[in-house]
């Protein structure tokens, strides 16, 4: 019988932990590789989504002199949220998880995010956010996932240059940045081409938080849609978890962006500072634009933008980069 483990970036505060992942009796979706050609990435792509969750299976979590068990959920996935209250200092630390079936075992290593004293974080979407997806047309979108590897996927210009500079805005030492999370609809079954994608083109080190993992080709047909109420959970959870940050949050207007925001911004009155909406058709859309001056109105400032170089000019002009 197979046994896969797949750890994703944690993070940490001054009081609490949390670590996740999953566990696999196939191999975990990571293990087909992004940079294939032809039909051959399209068979490794799908392959990603027929996978099999290992569930109520013992894993454990080792950090420092932190050791603490718990179980899978049904879906294979595992969560420790633990308190934690030790000094730490900031960056990227490792921790491991380990889990055992009869005489196999084995170990994983992870990486979790201690942040840099700053003022700002930065949650970003994905899709047609920064990665050109086509989330507009469900069979461009189906298309360009199967024919097009990591290394054909094409990022939005200047994207680049707009995260390196949100990432060290205020900060005064070379290694430090402000933390960047990226939320998407996508599924966890494409966590590593999202990850590998980020690297690829030098984008800031993120943790990544997505969807329910998927275990059928059915699904890949689906994948990215649906409800995105799981996004609202899971931005509320990372400003909840840093009440004393700022925030930029990015996204566009293919899916319910703008829409999402808004809720935040209504939660979090005190702690958003800036939305950005990437116009993704030939025309701006009429809602959208309502949605943008109503967060306007609650002293929230707003870029609506089809090319990231005007919303640089903005960052700038609002004195945010």
């Amino acid at each position: 019988m197979k046994l896969d483990l797949k750890l994703y970036r944690g993070y940490v505060n001054d009081e609490e932990l949390i670590v996740f992942g999953h566990l696999f009796q196939s191999w975990a979706p990571d293990k087909y590789s992004v940079d294939k050609k032809g039909i051959k990435h399209a068979y490794a792509l799908l392959h990603k989504f027929r996978i099999k969750p290992l569930k109520n299976f013992e894993v454990r979590l080792k950090f420092r002199d932190l050791e603490v068990t718990t179980k899978t959920m049904e879906d294979g996935y595992f969560r420790f949220t633990i308190p934690y209250d030790l000094e730490l200092e900031p960056g990227w630390h490792e921790y491991e998880v380990t889990c055992k079936m009869y005489e196999f075992g084995m170990i994983e290593k992870g990486e979790l995010l201690k942040p840099y004293p700053s003022k700002l974080g930065i949650i970003s979407d994905i899709d047609d956010t920064f990665l050109i997806s086509h989330s507009n047309s469900f069979f461009k979108k189906l298309f360009v996932m199967l024919s097009k590897n990591i290394n054909k996927r094409k990022i939005f210009d200047d994207v680049v240059k707009h995260y390196t500079r949100l990432s060290q805005a205020g900060q005064n030492q070379h290694s430090a940045s402000n933390s960047f999370f990226y939320v998407s609809s996508s599924e966890w079954n494409l966590y590593d081409f999202i990850s590998e994608f980020a690297d690829l083109h030098d984008l800031p080190k993120a943790v990544i938080k997505l969807k329910k993992i998927k275990t059928g080709l059915r699904d890949f047909v689906s994948s990215g849609r649906g409800n995105h109420d799981h996004k609202f959970i899971k931005i509320k959870d990372i400003i909840s978890f840093y009440p004393h940050l700022n925030y930029v949050l990015l996204g566009d207007d293919s899916q319910h962006d703008p829409y999402l925001y808004e809720r935040i911004c209504k939660t979090f009155p005190l702690n958003i500072k800036a939305v950005y909406i990437r116009q993704t058709k030939s025309k701006q859309n009429g809602k959208v634009q309502r949605v943008l001056a109503n967060l306007e109105s609650m002293n929230v400032s707003t870029c609506y933008f089809r090319d990231s170089e005007k919303a640089i000019h903005h960052s700038e002009r609002e004195h945010i980069i």
